[in-house]
């Protein structure tokens, strides 16, 4: 069973995050909206503070697109 309490907390951590982070917010509506499907790849490239570089990517399946779009759209 999901705890209400959790719910709200990451409730407000989100918006937190989308009001220091408008246009990555912006990005994901605009990902949802071109059509995301099943076989997107998704490109993920961090680089800590120390410089150091970490790369990967994933390739989304069907409940992953449902996921995401599922998300994004509760998240306006």
């Amino acid at each position: 069973m999901i705890n209400p309490a959790a719910i709200l907390t990451i409730k407000k951590q989100w918006h937190e995050f989308s009001g220091r982070h408008p246009k990555f917010v912006a990005f994901l509506h605009t990902i949802k909206s071109k059509g995301l499907a099943e076989d997107t790849v998704i490109d993920l490239k961090v680089t800590l503070p120390n410089g150091e570089v970490y790369q990967s990517n994933l390739k989304l399946t069907a409940e992953d697109v449902e996921a995401i779009k599922n998300f994004v759209g509760s998240q306006s």
